[in-house]
C-alpha cells in the first residue's frame, strides 16, 4: 500500500482524510461494488490519479478506510466508558462496546459479514476483526476473572465464545423480529448488559478496588490497541 514519506505536508493528510469521508459516504449509499474510483473523486473535487498517489488499488483505499473506521469505533467506546461509572464492568464495557457498533454502519457490516455493503471486503476484515477482538479482550477478562467479577468456572476461551454468541445474537436479531417487537439500540443494549451480568458477574457489586483494577486493564487494553491501529492507520495514507 502506498505510504507518506517523511517529507509529506499537513495539506496531503487532510486531503486523504477528504477522499476517505467521501468514499464512506458512497460506500454507505452504493455499496462496494458499485462503488468506484471515478466516482470516489468526482465527488471529492479531485482528479483520479490524485486518488492513486494515495493507495496503489481500489481495494487499498477501502482497506484504508475500514482501518480509520476501527480507530473512531475504540475512541468511541473508550469515551463512552469513561463517561460511566459502570464502564469497566463486562456488562458496562460490552454494552457500549455495541451501542457504539450499531452506531456505525460500517463496523457493524463488518462484525455482521454484511457482503451487501462490503462485498469481498467482508471476508478479510471480519476475521480480522473478530480474531482481534478475542485476542484483545482475552487479558481483560483473566482480570476480571481473577478480581473475582466474572464467573471462574468458565475458561476464558468458553467466556469469550458465549460473549460473542450473545452480542451477536443482539446484533443480527432485528430483521427477524416483527415491527412490534423491535426495540431502540439503547434499549436493546441494556437488555444485553443485564443479560451478560445475570449470566457472568456476581450478584454482590464490585467493591472500588476492583474497579480500579478493572479500569486500569481495560485502558492498557484500549491504549495499546489504539496505538496499534493509528500506526497501521498512519501508513494506508
Amino acid at each position: 500500500m502506498a505510504r507518506r514519506n517523511e517529507g509529506s505536508s499537513s495539506s496531503r493528510e487532510e486531503r486523504a482524510q477528504r477522499i476517505l469521508d467521501v468514499a464512506t459516504e458512497l460506500l454507505q449509499r452504493w455499496g462496494y461494488k458499485k462503488t468506484t474510483i471515478d466516482d470516489i473523486a468526482k465527488q471529492a473535487g479531485v482528479a483520479k490519479g490524485t486518488i492513486y498517489l494515495h493507495w496503489k488499488t481500489r481495494e487499498d483505499l477501502f482497506n484504508a478506510l475500514i482501518m480509520r473506521e476501527s480507530v473512531k469505533l475504540a475512541e468511541d467506546i473508550q469515551r463512552r466508558i469513561a463517561n460511566d461509572p459502570e464502564g469497566v464492568t463486562l456488562h458496562g464495557m460490552i454494552k457500549h462496546a455495541t451501542l457504539a457498533t450499531m452506531q456505525r454502519p460500517l463496523w457493524k457490516a463488518v462484525l455482521t459479514r454484511d457482503t451487501e455493503l462490503l462485498g469481498e471486503l467482508t471476508h478479510s476484515f471480519s476475521d480480522q476483526a473478530i480474531a482481534e477482538s478475542a485476542t484483545g479482550y482475552q487479558t481483560y477478562l483473566e482480570l476480571l476473572q481473577r478480581q473475582g467479577l466474572v464467573r471462574s468456572d468458565i475458561t476464558i476461551r468458553d467466556l469469550i465464545h458465549m460473549l460473542s454468541a450473545i452480542s451477536m445474537g443482539f446484533l443480527l436479531v432485528e430483521p427477524f423480529l416483527p415491527d412490534e417487537l423491535k426495540l431502540p439500540d439503547e434499549q436493546a443494549a441494556e437488555l444485553m448488559a443485564e443479560t451478560i451480568r445475570r449470566t457472568f458477574e456476581p450478584r454482590e457489586p464490585a467493591s472500588p478496588n476492583e474497579l480500579q483494577a478493572a479500569s486500569q486493564a481495560l485502558h492498557h487494553y484500549f491504549e495499546h490497541t489504539l496505538t496499534m491501529m493509528k500506526e497501521q492507520d498512519y501508513k494506508e495514507l
